[in-house]
């Protein structure tokens, strides 16, 4: 109880309150714009940290990161425009609401129901995260090594699309990770001294994010100049509360997708989009059962409130539940989390148990922040929607460019205050951009890079300790931890195989059918 004290101490200071505040406007906007997402808006942010208090920067990251999913679905409903990944499925039935004139309600729909996602996700955080964290303190290196590759495991394993292109961006990863002064030995530093200390994370994060992201604005903008096409303005309009038969009508949406939300944030590299696309489908199934054979019902797909309700509480829950194992673990539960661990390093602090030991009150500040953000996130929505579509709608492409790409650059240089760090940022966006363009992830290179060294020197203290056997990492009489998480890394690499195989199998079966 003590500890929790000590968070909420540091945590409703006025100057911490206030960068919270600031996060959550700052976090509706950026997200309410086409083509900006939560993880551009970290590599924006992360740079002004290096200046500011710990608590303060903190705060700040947890408005943005809880405020952006909510910002994404505005333009997906307003204009059929996602402004964030996670916001694509709310775009089927919200933008058939907002052309049947219901945008107020579609809008009013997306906030309810994130900010429901949200608080459930805040609450799975406090009470799980602690106690992970009591318990992570009993691993060693043999359990750190075995932790580190169910990391690495989980993302391969769950990658949506081509597995061998997810294999490819944590194979990169990791040897990003290798570079540096180690173990006496220089590795893949070129003579280069700025190596020395392997390749700065500040740099590379904004360049893979943000400066790629500037380099998508740019080929929008000239594909749409090309092409003639000229955004639609849409005019300012209100959103309006869910009224108590339309709560009473959401509410086992709301609890179904928060569950899946929550479920899936906190194992360690599954992604939002797993969880959005779960719940969407889950939504789906429980409606047709429910109307299928009703003529009189809208169909789903066609400007279903459920529709919109099912991602966004999703969504939602991922964020503060994929927070459970960075605190309490050390391993991101997604790439914005990860985002999360540049934040926590540029302050001196390490995320995991460690955490939890040294700078107890700023871990506890971190959790209930966001508790608060989303508790205060609804009312700040819906007083600011309105502002919120004028502003977006009337920002053209180029200022938003030459605005991130201003932003990221400086925060690159501020690192060490000099020009490789810009050099590093620029060299990586060209990389994001290029990975994105081909189909490769992201999110297994940045948790490759994050993990990779935990992984080499607990490898390394491991093999030191046991005399250089192998045995001890399956061994389930001395380490039963990390036979267990080997076993769980086992599973997540290979039931896609598994599956793939089975499809493929059935599809030639009926194909020789035919």
């Amino acid at each position: 109880m003590e500890d929790i004290l000590a968070g909420l101490f540091v945590l409703f200071q006025p100057e911490v309150l206030m960068f919270l505040m600031i996060g959550v406007v700052a976090g509706l906007f950026i997200g309410a714009m086409p083509g900006l997402n939560d993880n551009i808006a970290f590599a924006v942010f992360i740079p002004f940290a290096f200046s500011m208090d710990a608590a303060n920067a903190l705060a700040l990251m947890v408005g943005v990161y809880c405020a952006t999913a909510i910002g994404g679905a505005i333009p997906a409903i307003m204009l059929n425009v996602p402004g964030t990944a996670s916001s694509l499925l709310s775009s089927l039935d919200g933008n058939a609401m907002a052309r049947k004139g219901q945008a107020s309600e579609a809008i009013g729909v997306a906030i309810s129901s994130s900010v429901v996602g949200g608080i459930s996700s805040a609450l799975v955080l406090i009470f799980l995260a602690p106690v992970l964290a009591a318990f992570a303190l009993r691993f060693g290196p043999t359990e750190n090594f075995a932790l580190g590759v169910l990391g690495m495991a989980s993302v391969v394993g769950m990658m949506r699309g081509s597995i061998f292109k997810g294999i490819i961006a944590a194979a990169f990863g990791l040897l990003i990770a290798m570079v540096g002064f180690q173990h006496g030995e220089s590795r893949f530093t070129f003579g280069n001294f700025y190596f020395y200390q392997g390749v700065p994370l500040v740099p590379l994060l904004v360049g893979l994010f943000g400066v790629a992201a500037v380099l998508e604005l740019v080929e929008d903008m000239i594909r749409d100049r090309r092409a003639g096409i000229q955004i639609e303005r849409s005019e300012a309009i209100s959103a309006v509360p869910p009224s108590r038969a339309m709560i009473s009508r959401l509410w086992p949406t709301w609890l179904q997708s928060s569950a899946i939300g929550n479920v899936v944030g906190v194992i360690p590299g599954a992604g939002a989009l797993i969880a959005i696309y779960v719940s969407y489908d889950q939504a789906s199934r429980a409606y047709v059962r429910k109307h299928g054979s009703d003529s009189n019902v809208t169909p789903w797909g066609e400007g279903v409130p459920e529709g919109v309700a099912a991602p966004e509480a999703a969504n939602n829950a991922v964020v503060a539940s994929s927070m459970v194992p960075l605190l309490s673990l050390g391993i991101p539960g997604n790439s914005v989390s990860a985002l999360f661990i540049a934040a926590l390093e540029i302050q001196g602090m390490t995320p995991g148990p460690l955490l939890f030991q040294r700078s107890i009150d700023i871990a506890w500040m971190i959790i209930l922040a966001f508790l608060i953000a989303n508790l205060v996130m609804g009312p700040v929505a819906y007083l600011l929607v309105r502002s919120m579509i004028r502003f977006v709608y009337s920002l053209p492409k180029s200022v938003l460019a030459t605005s991130i790409a201003f932003l990221c650059l400086s925060g690159a240089y501020a690192v060490e205050s000099t020009i490789f760090g810009i050099w590093v940022a620029l060299l990586f966006g060209f990389v994001g951009y290029l990975f994105k363009k081909t189909g490769v992830p992201i999110a297994p290179i940045i948790l490759a890079v994050i993990l990779g060294e935990r992984i080499e020197s607990s490898l390394f203290q491991a093999l030191q300790l046991s005399g250089g056997n192998w045995i001890v990492f399956i061994n389930p009489v001395s380490h039963p931890i990390s036979f267990v998480l080997l076993a769980a890394s086992m599973f997540f690499i290979l039931t896609p195989i598994i599956n793939r195989s089975r499809r493929t199998k059935e599809q030639a079966r009926a194909a020789g059918s035919e």
